[in-house]
């Protein structure tokens, strides 16, 4: 058989291989094992025809992507877990690097959006916040507690209600991208004006400062995973939208996969940023330096594991 038949004749099969490894969130044991004997049994057809062809070298690096993800099946399940949150993780959000910048432009313009409006009409905060939230953070304001709407509620419903509301908005932002990435683009717009609104609304009546350390105590990780919960979207959508050379839905299909993988990784997050809205940032009156150490903290470990350890992961990759 010529080797331009043997590819024609593979191609597609070798191509769902691709969408295996590594998969360790939804490729079964079962399934990995079928495909390594699969690809096997052309990697050694191809080295008795091909030899020092590139398509035996394509078999042989899927022969030993498979091989790598059979060993690691067989280990303990921490050792899995661990991996998952270590590498998977990390190495899907380095490949969809494009997508989460976007989400981070998009986001960023509209907090300016909403920063321009609100200095442009005062009334802007009432349309996007409603007039009730409006009137009692103006009363609060006026009684010298400018913070008091994030100490309405006990510590625990607070944390409790909080997480749940954050999730379902990210899983909202995500879940537009199946009708492309333009609805997630919508949700992140509107996230983003109102969270320029807000801040604006303070900043307006001197209350700069305070407003800020109160917001970003929690809101470094929760907006932050907003943005990564949006280059999910935009990565499913982009799936959709760009298929390149697979079929439309195989391209969907290995989009979703490597997004849900992002996705996931901002439940953690949300839970901690609800932990810390619900039961520490009612206290406004405590001291800035331990609120500023809180809002590093939270930034420094954002830009680690969302941009120094998947940079690190992809060079390990490159290297292997």
């Amino acid at each position: 058989m010529k080797e331009a038949a043997f590819i024609r004749q593979n191609i597609e099969k070798w191509r769902h291989v691709e969408l295996i490894i590594g998969d360790t969130l939804f490729a079964t044991p079962d399934e990995t094992v079928a495909a390594y004997n699969q690809v096997t049994s052309d990697l050694a057809f191809a080295q008795t025809h091909y030899p020092g062809s590139s398509v035996t070298d394509y078999l042989n690096d899927l022969a030993l992507g498979l091989h790598r993800d059979l060993y690691h099946q067989r280990r303990e399940k921490w050792s899995r877990v661990i991996r998952f949150w270590t590498h998977d993780v990390p190495l899907s959000v380095y490949h969809a690097r494009r997508a989460l910048l976007s989400s981070l432009v998009i986001f960023v313009v509209s907090i300016v959006i909403g920063v321009i409006s609100t200095c442009g009409d005062e009334s802007f905060p009432r349309v996007i916040l409603g007039d009730y939230y409006v009137e009692m953070t103006l009363r609060n304001i006026e009684q010298g507690h400018p913070m008091a709407v994030y100490g309405g509620d006990s510590q625990l419903l607070s944390f409790l209600g909080i997480t749940v509301n954050n999730v379902m908005v990210s899983f909202m932002i995500y879940v537009m991208g199946i009708f492309t990435s333009f609805g997630t683009g919508y949700y992140l717009l509107h996230n983003g004006i109102m969270v320029g609104a807000f801040v604006t609304f303070f900043v307006q009546r001197g209350l700069f400062v305070q407003a800020i350390l109160a917001i970003m105590l929690h809101g470094t990780l929760e907006l932050s995973a907003i943005v990564i919960a949006g280059g999910a979207g935009i990565t499913l959508g982009n799936g959709w939208l760009f298929p390149g050379t697979y079929s439309r839905l195989r391209s969907f299909l290995r989009a979703a996969r490597r997004s849900l993988m992002i996705l996931v990784s901002t439940v953690p997050v949300f839970i901690v940023a609800g932990f810390i809205e619900g039961f520490f940032t009612r206290y406004t009156e405590a001291g800035d330096g331990w609120r500023l150490c809180v809002i590093l903290l939270s930034l420094a470990f954002v830009l680690y594991y969302y941009v120094a350890l998947p940079a690190r992961r992809a060079r390990e990759v490159d290297d292997a």
